[in-house]
């Protein structure tokens, strides 16, 4: 009998974190973060790279995006168990303005980007950067 509860407590315990609300993210979704160049060309050529933009973790560096206008970029990541996944990019506007960001915090983004594709949209615009949890509606998060 005690041979049995030591083996029925762990597989119950195991099953009921399966069952958790926030499990399911944590372990089968992937999220993809967008960041797009929304940003006026002035007076620069068209496929010259206006946007420098740089994202890393604390484990993962995605490493330096020339952007031109117009162009997206995109990765992905899954939340770690202790939910405090993090990606922060700095962008820089060339010859104007540089800003730091949070493109994604687990705990901030884990229900707001599963309504579209579980994708954050960002868009970085002439006043800011901008989020979207629909790809519809913006909302200025980062002001230059």
């Amino acid at each position: 009998m005690g041979n049995l509860k030591s083996v029925a407590v762990p597989l119950l315990l195991a099953f009921s974190l399966i069952h958790l609300p926030f499990a399911e993210s944590l372990w089968f979704f992937n999220y993809h973060i967008h960041i797009r160049n929304d940003l006026p060309l002035l007076n620069l050529p068209p496929h010259q790279p206006n946007l420098l933009l740089h994202c890393n973790s604390k484990k993962r560096d995605i490493g330096d995006r020339p952007m031109t206008t117009g162009q997206d970029y995109t990765w992905e990541t899954k939340i770690n168990f202790f939910r405090t996944t993090l990606f922060f990019c700095n962008a820089r506007w060339v010859g104007h303005k540089s800003r730091s960001f949070n493109a994604f915090i687990a705990d901030r983004d884990e229900d707001r980007c599963l309504e579209y594709h579980t994708s954050c949209m960002w868009s970085v615009r002439a006043n800011g950067i901008y989020f979207s949890y629909n790809n519809d509606t913006w909302f200025n998060e980062y002001p230059w």
